[in-house]
């Protein structure tokens, strides 16, 4: 059981690399494709925005292929994206390659996430899922600050090429340590949409959306914000994602413990309550180098520390439809980045100044707590998508 799970791990933290690694290059690839920064931040809008929506529907295409062959089919997509992204001569040819690795991605981590709870016991499933969150929180400890360095010594398109060879080490793994599972019985997409009409578990989506969407409203712009407030060479910067990338493997796992420990109708709106006053405090914390630290620690915990207690609150009050819902709830998660990043960059454009994010994320992430209220409010009510008219 536990090589299967690190097999699971090693998919996921491929997919964080390509996904997140960007934020840490944007400059680089602004100026050298010749597009402001801004732009260049939508290339992380665009992943997700794809990769919201195409799990769900792939999910729901692919119920009927076995789940190794559908594995090793997504992760060689996922190579030639990255080797899209690799040989991009222009931005359009990058804007594509990151439809291809978002596409393809969104299957890698949601098989990951939906076989995993599968092979633990119950009481175990918040703390699994925490350690596949894990997984592409490790791709911010190792992607984005060596991302950083790589990216100013050799430029940022050899960090494709290395993410490409990674995610082949990864197949060679899935295809020696993972054994065929079965397919699953097909659940039509309209089936599945259907199951929203709960509005206790489609509020908890919402959740997930909106603490996301605040969240990366300042996370996709980091780089610039830690260059114009603090004035930080490159080195302190890969330092600062370093630091935060720890913090976010902490997170998963403090998340996944607290979620079973404390039960997720408390441990919700507690990290999110704390996230709010840590978006807040963010733009002060950059006067005093010690104090940032100390708040980029708490940060970064709490960017993952959600995710368990979600994951594990749906399958909680939605037994019957908890592979689809978390499926959604990735896609709400992905959703939530792409609004973020988008939104991130009409701040900055508005407002010139990237510390006036952290308070625009704070809003949503407001808006989050009070959505987590209303679901933790209503009662459950259960639906069978493959019997409901």
């Amino acid at each position: 059981m536990k090589a299967k799970i690190m097999v699971l791990i090693l998919t996921t933290f491929t997919v964080g690399l390509v996904e997140l690694i960007i934020g840490g290059l944007m400059p680089m690839i602004a100026e050298d494709l010749h597009v402001s920064v801004s732009t260049a931040g939508q290339l992380i809008t665009v992943y997700a925005l794809v990769y919201a929506i195409a799990g769900p529907v792939l999910l729901a295409a692919t119920a009927r292929t076995g789940r190794k062959r559908l594995y090793m089919w997504s992760m060689l997509v996922f190579v030639v994206g990255t080797l899209t992204a690799f040989l991009a001569p222009t931005y359009s040819v990058l804007f594509l390659s990151r439809m291809i690795t978002a596409a393809s991605g969104s299957l890698i981590v949601t098989l990951s996430m939906t076989l995993a709870v599968k092979i633990v016991p119950k009481d175990y499933q918040a703390r699994v899922i925490g350690l596949l969150s894990m997984g592409i929180s490790s791709s911010i400890v190792l992607g984005v600050p060596m991302g950083v360095l790589l990216g100013n010594s050799f430029g940022w398109r050899i960090l494709f090429l290395i993410i490409a060879l990674v995610t082949v080490f990864a197949m060679i793994a899935v295809a020696f340590f993972l054994p065929e599972i079965p397919q699953e019985q097909s659940v039509p997409l309209r089936a599945q949409l259907k199951t929203l009409r709960n509005g206790k578990i489609m509020s908890a989506h919402l959740v997930t959306a909106l603490t996301l969407a605040g969240h990366y409203t300042l996370y996709a712009y980091f780089t610039p914000f830690v260059e114009t407030t603090m004035h930080l060479a490159p080195v302190w910067i890969s330092a600062a994602y370093f630091v935060f990338g720890l913090s976010a493997v902490a997170g998963g796992m403090i998340g996944g413990i607290m979620a079973d420990k404390m039960g997720t109708n408390r441990s919700i709106p507690l990290v999110i309550a704390v996230f709010i006053g840590t978006m807040f405090i963010l733009p002060y914390s950059t006067q005093n180098f010690y104090l940032f630290t100390v708040v980029l620690v708490v940060w970064g915990i709490l960017s993952w520390a959600l995710t368990p207690a979600q994951q594990s609150y749906l399958i909680q009050n939605a037994p019957e439809t908890s592979d689809i819902h978390q499926s959604f709830n990735f896609s709400a998660l992905q959703l939530g980045i792409a609004v973020g990043s988008a939104f991130g960059g009409i701040v900055i454009q508005r407002a010139d100044s990237y510390t006036a994010n952290a308070w625009a994320g704070g809003f949503l992430i407001v808006l989050a707590l009070l959505s987590a209220i209303y679901s933790l409010s209503r009662p459950v009510r259960v639906e069978n998508p493959v019997t409901a008219d």
